[in-house]
């Protein structure tokens, strides 16, 4: 995991300096734009998810992280962890629970994975429809499908 987490460490500042080399040098084929930026999204999900993964594997909560009552008295009863959703959590008699590492880092893991998906179908598409379009003007047809060059 340490392993993969420096790969997509780097691939994602790879990815980053590379969009902001591409936006400086104006003629921008889009297809290949929204190619690195799924891959710079899909590395920088990877990055948070180690970096998640990491914190709970390694013994968060720390056991003096956990309290063993809660502000209001209760006992704690048990500690949870699970790898996805990342969670790490010490949950009390009462039902209360203290997290330890934020929801917010999985619901960010699943936005860049998202956006990561979006960017790389857009990109097909639009290269996919720029091939159809050269391979028409290479052949000769219209687009309604007609042969132009019998006229």
């Amino acid at each position: 995991m340490g392993v993969l987490l420096l790969i997509a460490l780097a691939t994602a500042a790879a990815g980053i300096v590379t969009v902001v080399l591409m936006l400086n040098a104006p003629p921008l084929p889009p297809a290949r734009f929204l190619a690195v930026l799924s891959l710079t999204f899909s590395s920088s999900a990877v990055t948070l998810y180690c970096y998640g993964w990491f914190s709970i594997a390694f013994g968060a909560p720390f056991p003096d992280l956990c309290e063993s009552r809660s502000v209001s008295g209760a006992d704690l009863t048990s500690i949870e962890e699970a790898y996805w959703p990342l969670r790490s959590a010490c949950v009390y008699a009462d039902g209360s629970t203290v997290e330890h590492v934020s929801s917010s880092i999985t619901a960010l893991v699943c936005v860049l994975a998202g956006l990561a998906v979006v960017a790389g179908c857009a990109g097909a598409a639009l290269r996919g429809r720029g091939r159809s379009h050269r391979l028409r003007t290479v052949l000769g047809d219209d687009a309604t499908g007609r042969d132009r060059s019998l006229k």
